[in-house]
This record gives C-alpha cells, sequence and structure tokens, in this order.
C-alpha cells in the first residue's frame, strides 16, 4: 500500500506501447510514484482488445503492464531509465474485461548496475498476478537521449524535472 507522502504522476513517451497516448493500440496507462517509499501504482481497466479468450484478459497484457510498473519503480529509484534483464510472472487468478485492476511495484535490492523490483496485480484483495522484475540502468547518454523524448505535460512536470 502506499504511504502518506505526495504522489507524482511520471512522465510518458508518446509512442510507448503501455504508457503512450500517440499509439493507437496502446494500454495509455497513467502511472504514479509515492515519494515517500519509492513505490508505484496504476490502474487499468482492460477492455475487449485486451482478451486470451471472451472476457478473459490476455496474460501477455498483464505482465506488460507488471514490466511497465516494476521498471518505473527501478528507473525512479536510480532517477536513470532502466531496461528489463528478466521478467517472472506467477499469474493467480483470470484478469476479466471491465473489471479494474490495481497494478503496484516496489523495490527490493537495489545495486549501481542492477535493480530488483517486484509488483502485483490485483482486484479489490484479490490477487491476479505477481512478478519480479530485474532491471539495468541505461548508460548516461542513451539514458540523456530518452529523458529527452519525454512529453512535455504540466501533470508529470514534477517528477520528469526530477528525472533530468
Amino acid at each position: 500500500m502506499l504511504g502518506r507522502m505526495a504522489r507524482l504522476q511520471l512522465p510518458r513517451t508518446a509512442g510507448c506501447l503501455v504508457c503512450g497516448r500517440d499509439n493507437p493500440v496502446g494500454l495509455k496507462l497513467t502511472s504514479f510514484v509515492d515519494e515517500g517509499t519509492g513505490a508505484v501504482s496504476a490502474d487499468f481497466v482492460p477492455s475487449d482488445h485486451h482478451i486470451g479468450f471472451a472476457g478473459v484478459l490476455h496474460g501477455g497484457v498483464l505482465a506488460t503492464v507488471l514490466d511497465e510498473i516494476m521498471v518505473w519503480c527501478a528507473t525512479w529509484h536510480g532517477k536513470r531509465f532502466c531496461l528489463a534483464a528478466e521478467l517472472s510472472v506467477r499469474f493467480r487468478s483470470p484478469g476479466r474485461v471491465g473489471v479494474p485492476l490495481r497494478v503496484e511495484g516496489r523495490i527490493e535490492i537495489a545495486r549501481s548496475k542492477l535493480i530488483t523490483t517486484t509488483g502485483t496485480i490485483t482486484v479489490g484483495d484479490a490477487l491476479v498476478a505477481e512478478g519480479a522484475g530485474k532491471y539495468i540502468p541505461l548508460p548516461e547518454a542513451e539514458n540523456l537521449a530518452f529523458v529527452a523524448t519525454l512529453v512535455d505535460d504540466p501533470a508529470s512536470s514534477e517528477a520528469a524535472s526530477r528525472l533530468k
């Protein structure tokens, strides 16, 4: 559960599959970071075009959303964008179309070259999926190039400025 410190909306890039508003097939997820704990969270309501079977959310979509939240945990912690090195997901119950999901992630171990995170997807108190990820911070030049692609948005300007 997130702490009582301020939540900041995290920035996005235009074409990202998960957060990009300009990607016509994107999930358009809006993520927030808790300043006190570094935990990252988002709410997501799956649509009909996210199914694997009728009414059941595709597991790849669940894994993608977990990856997004966990990579943001790693990125925020180190103030440097990261890439996934390893991702594991355990599916506990089906996600359903139209049923709001809560996605949360946190840092487990942070080292200079590898950051380990965990995440959960829940519906109320019911666990839908849980994951673990290992993320590698980008080299400084690549990080700066990536930061330059962030969308200029007043809603996420505070968080974006802390990543620059």
